[in-house]
């Protein structure tokens, strides 16, 4: 007898552990559901603001073919609410009036944009209200919003010092709309990077056309435009940001409702063991954004110190891969052999990368100690575990910083900008936990004239390219051979790109270097 399977929510993580369970539902071994709330199929959210700058289509960004999975034998119910989930009948309630029975259900139902407290804009949670001309860029609605704003050069303010924001603002900049982004503190990316790198990746963004509004803080929007539409972002200290519209890009939060309406305990998002499964109730399971794994064995190490869900695309992707293998063996050897599979792999440490035309600049681990700081650098040092040391070098005439902070020579924390081929050895360096050259300054000189005009020395196949799917180089050279002559073919074949799409440059860089060489 087969298991009947529902997913709520169909975003990316969805539909990876969908494409993952297909196997299974063409041999009629799972039953499957899948619930989605918008009337599009799953497609790449992050990409949303390269869509919004006319720089990608909304099929290049697709993840999921509603009419291909139901010719498969997926059942696909797009435009359609969980309203409720009776746990007792394993029944959800959807917003149609039917009632479905599940054997397991997973909740993938991501996040959603964080709308501040301000004069002029609802919060509320369940219901946002936003006037004309105010969007969070999270839909392919509001990527259309921001194309024609793009389009006829007005003005954009985004407010939000994140990766997103910054993205938005250097892209519209870049095709010719006014762009100013506003932040608290006095450097985006604040709870990242350092003072150092804040400063020049600051004066980098004004550099390429992005204004910068820093230590503000925003009170309420203001709007006098056309049919009521945004026309000002009003500030604490009374002056106002003019402008046409307004990207929310302040954060999100984990869509944990149904889960904590059924009884299900959460904290920041749906609490699980490192078998995806939700406390107390075996038959459902969380992935992606909304999961927070914390398992209930107070002994457990890396519980203890864990933090929320990750808010990326890649250990999501991983848990949805694990997780269907778990279902798949659950539903052919029973429970038994489900328990009997390793639990689902730690996450390394992530790396925030952002990628723009003239800016780059990589960060991961701890970076906020200065060489100066002493009672930092002794922080967590013990007897027989060295100390930390910190290698710095400025350069902000010309848009370029490193740092690095070790311990025994590995890194544990890293921030570049304006360093490209620097900031790939040290994020490999990193993900590998691999030890320092004893003289730092050989990585600065990766950028240098000399290693520009022979591309860099990065040039390790097996280094991951695509961190979002795991792709190495390797595999990106092979699918080249193998006749992909594009990105868009080798992330197709690959699922490199198809994440944030930071590799995108990196991938065409392979594919240039193979036919350049068959050329020769």
């Amino acid at each position: 007898m087969s298991e009947r399977i529902v997913i709520v929510g169909f975003g990316p993580v969805a539909a990876r552990l969908v494409e993952e369970l297909l196997p299974s539902v063409r041999s009629g071994m799972v039953q499957l559901l899948v619930v989605g709330q918008e009337t599009e199929a799953a497609y790449n959210r992050v990409m949303v603001a390269e869509l919004g700058v006319g720089r990608t289509t909304s099929e290049a960004l697709a993840l999921a073919d509603a009419a291909d999975l139901e010719a498969a034998g997926v059942e696909v119910r797009l435009g359609t609410k969980v309203r409720r989930i009776d746990r007792a009948r394993q029944h959800v309630v959807l917003s149609d009036g039917s009632a479905e029975h599940y054997d397991r259900l997973v909740f993938a139902t991501g996040s959603r944009p964080v709308i501040p407290n301000l004069t002029g804009l609802n919060p509320d949670p369940s219901g946002p209200v936003l006037p004309d001309g105010v969007i969070t860029l999270r839909d392919l609605k509001d990527a259309a919003v921001l194309r024609s704003a793009v389009a006829d050069r007005k003005r954009v303010v985004v407010l939000g010092g994140g990766v997103l924001g910054l993205e938005t603002a250097l892209a519209a900049a870049e095709e010719g709309a006014c762009a100013t982004v506003v932040h608290n503190g006095p450097f985006p990316l604040g709870r990242s990077i350092d003072r150092g790198s804040g400063s020049v990746l600051t004066a980098s963004l004004r550099a390429n056309g992005v204004r910068m509004a820093g230590n503000a803080r925003s009170t309420g929007v203001e709007t006098a435009g056309p049919g009521g539409s945004f026309s000002a972002l009003l500030l604490e200290d009374g002056s106002a940001i003019d402008g046409d519209l307004l990207v929310l890009s302040c954060g999100v939060r984990p869509r944990i409702e149904l889960a904590e309406g059924c009884g299900l305990p959460v904290a920041a998002g749906i609490l699980v063991d490192h078998r995806l499964r939700t406390h107390h109730e075996p038959h459902m399971f969380a992935i992606g954004d909304c999961a927070e794994i914390r398992c209930t064995d107070a002994s457990c190490v890396a519980c203890r110190t864990a933090g929320g869900p990750s808010g990326l695309v890649g250990p999501g992707w991983r848990q949805a891969e694990w997780l269907a293998e778990y279902l798949q063996v659950l539903a052919r050897g029973g429970q038994s052999a489900a328990d009997s599979l390793e639990p689902l792999a730690a996450e390394k440490p992530g790396v925030i990368v952002l990628k723009a035309r003239g800016i780059n600049l990589a960060v991961a681990g701890d970076n906020q100690a200065d060489p100066w700081d002493e009672e930092l650098l002794e922080a967590g040092a013990a007897v027989g575990r060295a100390r930390r040391q910190i290698s710095q070098w400025a350069d902000p005439e010309h848009g370029r910083y490193v740092k690095m902070t070790t311990r025994g020579g590995v890194l544990e924390g890293l921030v570049s900008v304006g360093m490209p081929r620097t900031a790939a050895e040290l994020v490999m360096l990193f993900e590998r936990s691999s030890e320092l050259p004893a003289d730092r300054s050989l990585l600065l000189r990766l950028d240098g004239p000399d290693q520009l005009e022979t591309g860099g020395a990065n040039n390790d196949p097996q280094r991951t390219v695509c961190r979002c799917a795991g792709v190495s180089a390797a595999r990106i050279e092979e699918s080249v051979v193998d006749g992909c002559s594009s990105v868009a073919e080798v992330s197709k074949t690959t699922r490199a790109g198809t994440g944030c799409g930071g590799c995108h440059e990196d991938i065409k860089g392979l594919v240039e270097k193979h036919f350049q060489a068959a050329a020769a």
